[in-house]
């Protein structure tokens, strides 16, 4: 058994495959996925877990070298745009509508499921690298 890091199998193979600007979503449970998506379901119930959770855990085995947040999160979610602001500082940050978020599905390695129910809790991950 893993000793610490991501214990969930699914999402560690996922990151131990990605390389230098490969992308990841993170994604609310409402986000919708084409059938063809790699998918990772981790919702329970609604809110659970939710996308903070997951975030800071994937944050903590991936190296981001950039995050991609829908323009839309700025007016209607802003207490996690803040929160993201705030705690990705170092994280540059950028911007599409969130029909743009939504056609960029099909070039991820994988998309993660939250139980997160707020609106516009979505990301794009880009890695980087170690060195």
């Amino acid at each position: 058994m893993k000793k610490a890091g991501m214990l969930n199998r699914d999402i560690a193979s996922i990151l131990a495959r990605m390389g230098h600007t490969d992308t990841i979503i993170i994604a609310d449970c409402g986000l919708p996925l084409p059938d063809d998506t790699v998918t990772i379901d981790l919702s329970i119930k609604i809110g659970t877990p939710d996308f903070l959770m997951v975030l800071e855990a994937v944050a903590q085995d991936m190296v981001i070298e950039e995050m991609t947040l829908a323009e839309e999160i700025k007016t209607a979610n802003l207490a996690l745009h803040n929160r993201l602001k705030s705690d990705y500082a170092d994280v540059p940050i950028r911007y599409m509508t969130h029909e743009g978020l939504k056609g960029e599905i099909k070039h991820t390695k994988a998309v993660i499921r939250t139980g997160e129910s707020t609106p516009f809790a979505n990301t794009i991950l880009k890695s980087g690298v170690i060195f």
